[in-house]
Order: C-alpha cells, then structure tokens, then sequence
C-alpha cells in the first residue's frame, strides 16, 4: 500500500458524506506515509489513529442520522456492520497496536484492515442508502447464528492449536492483512447444495502455528506447510460441522488455493454471508462461507488429489504478491487470461442465464440497470458488453450513447441482447453500431456460439 486515491465514482450524491468519505480516506493516506518513517511512526500513528477512530465513529453517526431521516429500509442491517466496526475491529487493532507498542507491522495491519473496510463500505453499502448499488450483506445471518460460529471457532482454535483466538470483523471483505496462504473448499450436502468454504491464514500464523504441531521451527512457507495446512483445514471443518449441525458439509467436490488478487476477486463474484476475521496474538486468520442460495457463476475448478502434488508445487514457487503471476486455476485450465463480460438486463433470469451459459469460459459481472452498468464499467473495464435494449427508466440505446460519449470507455465492444426480431427494432438497433446484436429467444449454444466467434474474430 502507498496511496488510496478517491474517486468521483466513489460519490453518493450527498454532500456532507461525500465530504467526510474524502478526510476519511485524506487521514488514511497521511497515516500510511508516515507509517513509512519509522522514528515518527509510533507518536504520530498515536495521534493520527485517534483523529481517525474518532472521526470515523463520528461519521457514522452523521450517517445513521441521514438514514433514519429518509427511512432507509436497510437501516438495521447498516448500523450493525458500524456497530462491529467500533466496538470489535478498532478496538482488537488498537490492543494490538499497544501490546507491540505501536511496531510498523501492527500499524500496516491497521491500516490494512481500516482501508479495505472502508472502501469496501464506501462502495457497497454506503452506495444502497442512495440506491446506486444493492446491499452485499442483505443476506447476513442472524447475530445468534453469527455469534453461535464465532464461539465454535474460537473454541475449535484453542482446541486443535492453543491459540486464544479473538473476533477482529464480522465483514471480512478480502482485506489485506500481510502475506496470506488461502485455502477453499467446496462441499456438497446431501441434498446436493453446494458450500464454498475459504479459510485466509497469515503465513506467519502457520509458521508458529504448524511449528508448535510438529515440533519444528519452520521459517519459511514450503510444501510441507501448505499440505499440512489443507488437512487441518479440513479438520477444523470437520470438528466445526459437530458443534454446527445446520452446516451440511457431507463431501468435499472440490480445493484450490488461491493468491490475495484471486481471493479478492472471488469476493467480487460471489460475497460470503458469513465472512469472520480473527486475531490470535501470532497473527490473523479468516473464515468465509457461502451456500448454494448465495453462490452465483460458475465455482472455477481446482486441483484434485492427482494434480495435488504439482499445484501446491506451483504455489509455492510462484511469487503470490506479483501481479503477474500465472495462478493456480490459471495453470490448471487457462492457458491465458479470461475474457471480461458484463451482462447488463434488468431481468435476474436472464443475467442468470448469461453467467450460467459463460462463466465456465470468460469472467462474467452483472448489472441490473444503466447506472450500474456505468460504474462497473469505469471501476473494472470489461472486454465485451451484453446489453439488453428493453430496460426501464433507461433503456439500451441511451445507455449505449452515454458508453460512447465518454472517450475512456467509448472503445468497448457492445453486443445488445433483445426479445424483439421485427425489422424496425432491428433497424433501430444497428443504428447504434454495436458489434451485432443476438435475440434472447435464441438457442443457448447459438448465443454462445456468436460470443465465442467475436473473441475469435477480435483475437
């Protein structure tokens, strides 16, 4: 980390929040530089965190107060995820802070932790309260069941490992909290759901922590540990499935590792419901899952117990901070990187079945209307658009104009999905020059198919 920029697109709209959205991330920059000296770092980071904890609890009051005044319909729901931040997260951040008397890890580990959460809230459920995006933690379990897992894991961690574990965030959102090792599990239930299960270890809690296991004081990540570090994975969830009987977790389908860039990623594709962070004094852990009725897209495919053996290989060997790096499901199945699609159709059937139709050859996103079409497309630029041309409010053609009046995305290929084949909607349609367009009553092969051409013919 060096800077975290604002952006317009981060704007609500309401002026007083957008105001106290740029000091909060104005005082997060000031902090990460001077993290960076290490003779002002502790007596200015005690200062400068101070300012930031109270401005951001301030903050969300302010927020709180706007929300009740126009009867936000999610208003519980969002003072909750306040209510965890400022009396679990910055709490547990600061105790750490202190205990190492403000070492430079303990700052980039606040830091780390403060700005994704607040990016991450600033471009998610601060964007519902205006309605420009909707809630990622609408589907949040109760507070009964979150804090029934939260005392299995905590005892489950100093069962197995001796660790006295404490809960950090009940948002866990992909945050960066150092070098991290990422296991993910999918399991099938007995009625056939699936559950994707993702445990995001520290590297220096497993060296301390597989260490103490085996005896050894291990400095360094290497195979060993990375297949240790699966098999307790799945022992963890094997002991947690006796204390959860609701997590139906009959047999494992399939097991990946993945890098932070992947881990993040998969949080844009589907948010896990339940997602813990937790501190356990050698360093964090988190804890992620999802069900069947909140996975959307296609579960990109693993190694199995054949190619175990060379994929963690491949981890190892591979440099997990590089941008660049080839990842292990890139290895296992993409000889190069995947096409971007965002479908765009106010019908969840049909981004459903675009995902459901693509996803298993190209990276897929969605958006249900013109507006968030827009700023997906400015925040992660996509290779190709499927545009639906009946939308309400703002239907195909206008959303059309408005991606060609912007010069940045002008340039990207649109393909306008419709219901209608009759000449003047044709007409109408190719006015518009999009690459082509396709009539959703067309075969699903046929649709992709025409997909496959355009790459094809573009490559």
């Amino acid at each position: 980390m060096e800077e975290i920029k604002w952006h317009d697109n981060y704007a609500l709209g309401v002026d007083f929040i957008d105001k106290e959205h740029r000091q909060l991330f104005s005082t997060m920059n000031k902090l990460l530089r001077i993290s960076e000296d290490e003779e002002k770092s502790e007596w200015a980071c005690r200062e400068g965190i101070k300012y930031l904890k109270n401005h951001t609890i301030e903050h969300f009051e302010h927020e709180e107060a706007y929300m009740r005044s126009i009867n936000y319909e999610h208003y519980d729901l969002h003072k909750r995820l306040h209510d965890n931040f400022r009396t679990d997260t910055l709490p547990a951040l600061e105790e750490e802070m202190a205990e190492t008397n403000y070492s430079l890890d303990s700052i980039r580990h606040f830091l780390g932790v403060c700005i994704g959460w607040v990016v991450a809230h600033t471009q998610t459920e601060d964007m519902a309260i205006v309605g420009k995006v909707a809630s990622k933690w609408a589907d949040i379990p109760h507070k009964e069941e979150i804090d029934s897992l939260e005392q299995a894991i905590i005892q489950l961690t100093y069962e197995m490992f001796q660790m006295n574990a404490k809960i950090i965030s009940e948002q866990y959102a992909g945050e960066d909290f150092g070098k991290i090792i990422c296991n993910r599990l999918i399991y099938r239930g007995q009625q056939k759901e699936k559950w994707e299960i993702t445990l995001v270890f520290e590297e220096r809690l497993l060296l301390k922590m597989i260490g103490r296991i085996l005896n050894t004081d291990y400095q360094k990540i290497d195979d060993m540990i990375i297949n240790v570090t699966r098999y307790i994975t799945r022992q963890l969830l094997e002991k947690l499935r006796e204390h959860i009987p609701a997590m139906d977790l009959y047999k494992i389908e399939k097991e990946g590792l993945l890098t932070h860039e992947q881990l993040v990623k998969s949080f844009d594709r589907i948010h896990p419901p339940c997602s813990l962070l937790f501190d356990t004094g050698d360093g964090y852990f988190a804890f992620c899952m999802a069900h069947s009725d909140s996975i959307r897209g296609k579960i990109a495919s693993a190694f199995d117990h054949k190619g175990a053996l060379q994929a963690v290989q491949a981890y190892i060997s591979s440099d997990k901070t590089s941008e660049a790096e080839a990842s292990i499901e890139e290895i296992a199945e993409d000889a190069e990187k995947k096409k971007k699609i965002l479908v765009v159709d106010d019908s969840d059937f049909m981004r459903n079945r675009m995902i459901g139709l693509l996803a298993g050859n190209y990276e897929m996103a969605e958006a249900d209307s013109s507006v968030s079409a827009i700023k997906k497309i400015t925040i992660d630029r996509p290779d190709l658009i499927l545009l639906d041309y009946e939308m309400p409010v703002c239907d195909g053609r206008q959303t059309l104009e408005m991606i060609r009046s912007d010069k940045d995305i002008a340039n990207i290929p649109v393909i306008f999905l419709t219901g209608r084949g009759d000449r003047e909607t044709v007409q109408k349609v190719m006015e518009l020059k999009p690459e082509r367009y396709l009539l959703k009553t067309l075969p699903d092969e046929r649709i992709k198919s025409n997909i496959d051409d355009f790459f094809e013919k573009k490559k």
